[in-house]
């Protein structure tokens, strides 16, 4: 046996000697030798079949030498005809206009060479296994195209384009079997529609990748939003270009689009949540760049929908998505806004400088921003921000009022007035003539201590009862402390003035002062209305 498995090494090596050079030959030089080659896998594959057949007790059929005869003809004619692909470098990979060049060859070069040495093969009886491995070859080749990390879908979509054309115009070259049935598919348009059909894939893999990583960069936590329009560009390119293709192909980039869509929005919604969680970026902004970011992804989707054919349940997902995320944003967005404002109003009224400022010119340029998309919820964003704000304000002055000296309450009016020009000069320009409308409880104080005697007084504490009838006695003993000129009969006074005409206040009123404590000052709170 190992004389004849020699004999078997010899006669293969001699029969690729000579289909290597059938291929790289020219004319019928070779077809006496290629013939000899066909009639010896004609006479391996009887031997296969007696051998399978026969019921003598021998080793199994792998052990016997042309059994593989087959097997490496196809892998020395796949190598050969590799070789002969025009080369693309890799540095040419993104390089649309080098890929289109390369196709090109492959349909002027590559493919009439292999056409060309096609008729020997045939007349050998090797046509069948010539077509198999220029298909295998052709199809290795394409997928190492689309395989690469680098490809984009523009170039992806070259090589799909080409694929399709060569499969509808039936290519009359080598990737086309002549001994197949007129009435069915013959093998080579088969390889040429598998081939479509594998590129597809990748060139939907491709539309997704670069979706989700465009979502990413556009609509990150911690980077001020972009602008919509720069979104819908990147995900309708994808699917025009689709459509200049087929019809079919653009509705299944539509259809990996908005799932792709979808799939950025849950991952989203979980980034968000963990922002909530861990509050990584402590500015108040992350919190309305969030805001915007959904408003953004809200037009987006609405202008998708209008452009692709979204399923009704993909809206509901979307627009849940959405609303939750708005919704837990929005009440993270006050409470740090709250807690912010707070922290630094405990010592606004003690020192000279402080950071009060800083907050409120930081919040109004970002509203500024915020209200160019024009959403609905931006005005009553604002105004609720207007009103932790003045609660917070009115907080921090009466309280801290009580513990300052007289030296140091007679400089608050003029902090008072400062800050209230720059409240207002803030909201006017976020909200306009809205902010007119406005409660201004911090006006009505100036105007309180700011009257000249006992009797104006009086007259200006009528509208602010008015306003804000849940103020207590508590609260408007604490803002005469600021008066430092106010004697105690004048006190007692306006505290009785405040006790003939406070009413109790109505449950759906938007109050001020009720959540307001304030502790007991040098003055106490007795019975006596002087207080």
């Amino acid at each position: 046996m190992g004389k004849s498995e020699s004999l078997y090494k010899l006669l293969a090596e001699r029969m690729w000697t000579v289909v290597g050079e059938a291929i790289s030959g020219s004319g019928r030089t070779f077809l006496e030798p290629l013939q000899s080659v066909g009639e010896s896998l004609k006479w391996e594959k009887q031997k296969e079949a007696e051998w399978l057949g026969s019921s003598q007790e021998t080793g199994p059929v792998s052990t016997w030498s042309p059994n593989f005869w087959r097997k490496e003809l196809e892998e020395q004619l796949i190598q050969y005809m590799t070789a002969q692909i025009p080369l693309l470098s890799s540095s040419a990979n993104a390089n649309e206009t080098a890929l289109k060049q390369h196709l090109s060859q492959l349909e002027t070069s590559f493919f009439p060479s292999l056409e060309h040495g096609s008729g020997v093969f045939e007349e050998a009886g090797l046509l069948s296994t010539y077509a198999y491995c220029c298909h295998a070859s052709l199809s290795s080749h394409l997928a190492m195209l689309t395989d690469s990390s680098h490809l984009s879908f523009s170039q992806c979509l070259l090589v799909y384009e080409w694929g399709l054309k060569m499969y509808k115009s039936g290519s009359e070259t080598c990737l086309r079997s002549r001994q197949s049935p007129q009435n069915s598919l013959s093998f080579g348009v088969q390889c040429l529609l598998w081939i479509v059909l594998k590129t597809e894939e990748k060139l939907l893999a491709v539309a997704k990748k670069e979706v989700g990583k465009a979502l990413k960069e556009a609509f990150d936590i911690g980077k001020p939003p972009c602008a919509d329009g720069a979104v819908i560009q990147i995900l309708t390119e994808k699917t025009e270009s689709a459509w200049h293709v087929s019809e079919s192909l653009s509705e299944k980039v539509e259809a990996v689009c908005l799932e792709e869509c979808l799939s950025f929005l849950e991952s989203y919604e979980n980034e968000v949540r963990n922002f909530l969680q861990h509050d990584g970026c402590p500015e108040i902004c992350s919190g309305l760049w969030i805001l915007e970011n959904c408003c953004i992804l809200r037009a987006v989707w609405c202008k998708l929908t209008y452009i692709c054919s979204a399923s009704t349940s993909q809206d509901v997902k979307v627009n849940g998505f959405l609303d939750r995320m708005e919704d837990e944003i929005t009440e993270h967005f006050l409470q740090t806004v709250a807690s912010k404002v707070k922290e630094t109003l405990k010592e606004h009224f003690k020192k000279c400088e402080s950071s009060f400022d800083h907050i409120l010119k930081s919040l109004k340029q970002s509203f500024l921003v915020f209200g160019k998309k024009k959403t609905d919820t931006y005005e009553a964003l604002v105004k609720a921000v207007n009103t932790i704000i003045i609660a917070e304000y009115v907080q921090a002055l009466l309280t801290t009022s009580r513990k300052l000296s007289s030296v140091q309450r007679r400089r608050i009016v003029s902090k008072m007035e400062e800050d209230h020009r720059m409240l207002q000069d803030v909201f006017k320009e976020c909200l306009g003539p809205a902010a007119d409308h406005l409660k201004d409880p911090i006006r009505a104080i100036l105007e309180l201590i700011q009257a000249s005697d006992s009797e104006g007084m009086k007259i200006a504490l009528l509208p602010i009862l008015k306003e804000f009838p849940d103020l207590r006695k508590e609260h408007l003993s604490a803002v005469l402390d600021i008066k430092v000129s106010l004697n105690r009969e004048d006190r007692a006074a306006l505290l009785a003035a405040f006790h003939d005409n406070c009413r109790e206040s109505k449950p759906e009123v938007n109050l001020l002062f009720a959540d307001i404590e304030i502790k007991p000052g040098k003055h106490g709170l007795c019975g006596c209305l002087c207080c």
